[in-house]
């Protein structure tokens, strides 16, 4: 039997465990060198340690919801507008944390080995999905990419975005295999671990649609409609959950979306009146270019070209159809949903990560050089997110 007949023979856990541990050996070592290099002005300090800089920015947010729960009265500034505060933070990464440090008798420990666990089961789930559409090479290959990529750091931070990423590849799955009775227990483990099941709530709209567009050659049985809809509605109400919740809570129907906008006025220096959909990137576009000392009318430009070129890509790549109608519309949900709410800053590469599948159109050209210089040029980009952010980390570009 050949070295490749013996790889391809190997169990497609045992495959995509090997890939993940040597990437997680690679970013151990950035993130020990990022420590070596945090001087006196950063955010971590001159006795920097992979501990600290594991459980830094959101972690620590994490690591409070954990530990002391949801303020029930929220912070005010000086200028009496809400402050930031944990409200902005979903509860199920930091509940299971704070129940598996009971075990291991530390909060960052038990936040740290969850997140890389669930990136573990996160990048296996992907390889799965992939290979619904794809073989089994180009899967293994978008793995790489994927656990090895710019936002590597972040599967072995107390984040809860491989946690996410877990429940969002296997609802991904699940829809691709018409399984939908696993996504009524998906949706509301994806809701409450990050922003973000409301693009899923779209996702499954325009898969309804595109069912019922192509019923005549794709049947469209009854049953999968009822669910569809069914699903579809409870996305929607898991989305908007959490803002009763917080209403509730603290006795202020605003605090959720006011305590999302503490973070935007942080860059707008201006008092937000309320939540307007997709103001924020519009904003945003001038702020950067005016900071960069470039015409603002070229961020306007800048952004129209950019939403153009990702529905391009969306539309007519070859390699990103090939992944199917399903990981299309999540993709193209994901970024309507993100243009709808998100105010762009540097964090922006890290909400990129569930378009994750999309590594697959990226794997698909057969070339070993292509191949390896994506590797190559993702490993490249995580060394210099982990030196901006965490070996750095002190000014407004730098937030994770």
């Amino acid at each position: 039997m050949t070295v490749r007949a013996r790889r391809s023979a190997a169990p497609a856990a045992l495959r995509v465990a090997i890939v993940y541990v040597i990437a997680r050996l690679i970013t151990t070592a950035f993130l020990l060198i990022a420590a070596a290099l945090s001087g006196p002005e950063s955010r971590f300090g001159a006795d920097a340690t992979l501990g600290s800089l594991s459980m830094g920015w959101d972690g620590q947010w994490y690591w409070l919801v954990g530990t002391t729960g949801y303020p029930a009265r929220l912070p005010l500034d000086d200028a009496g507008a809400v402050a930031q505060n944990a409200w902005a933070f979903m509860p199920l990464y930091p509940a299971l944390s704070r129940g598996l440090s009971v075990v291991l008798g530390s909060y960052p420990i038990a936040a740290v080995l969850l997140a890389l666990v669930a990136g573990y089961v996160s990048t296996l789930v992907l390889f799965h999905l992939l290979r619904e559409r794809i073989d089994a090479t180009s899967a293994l290959w978008a793995v790489a990419l994927f656990t090895a990529g710019p936002m590597g750091a972040l599967f072995q931070m107390g984040y809860a975005e491989t946690l996410f990423l877990t429940w969002l590849f296997l609802a991904l799955w699940a829809l691709v295999r018409r399984r939908f009775g696993w996504l009524y227990l998906l949706i509301p483990l994806l809701g409450y671990t990050r922003p973000g099941v409301l693009a899923f709530a779209l996702l499954l709209g325009l898969y309804g649609l595109h069912r019922w567009w192509r019923r005549r050659v794709d049947p469209l049985p009854p049953a999968h409609m009822v669910h569809i809809f069914a699903l579809g509605a409870l996305a929607t109400a898991v989305g908007f959950s959490w803002q009763l919740i917080a209403g509730a809570v603290t006795g202020d129907p605003s605090a959720y979306l006011d305590t999302e906008l503490s973070w935007r006025q942080s860059w707008t220096g201006e008092d937000e009146s309320g939540f307007v959909p997709f103001s924020g990137f519009i904003e945003a576009a001038v702020i950067w270019f005016r900071l960069w000392g470039l015409p603002e009318v070229l961020g306007y430009v800048a952004l129209a070209l950019v939403v153009a070129a990702a529905t391009a890509v969306l539309m007519f790549s070859r390699h990103v159809r090939r992944l199917g109608p399903e990981v299309r519309l999540w993709s193209a949900s994901y970024l309507v949903y993100l243009l709808a709410v998100f105010f762009p800053q540097s964090s922006v590469f890290r909400l990129l990560l569930p378009l994750a599948p999309l590594y697959g159109a990226l794997a698909l050209p057969r070339s070993v050089a292509w191949r390896v210089t994506m590797l190559v040029l993702g490993l490249v980009a995580q060394a210099w997110w982990i030196y901006q952010m965490l070996a750095l980390g002190n000014t407004y570009a730098r937030i994770p």
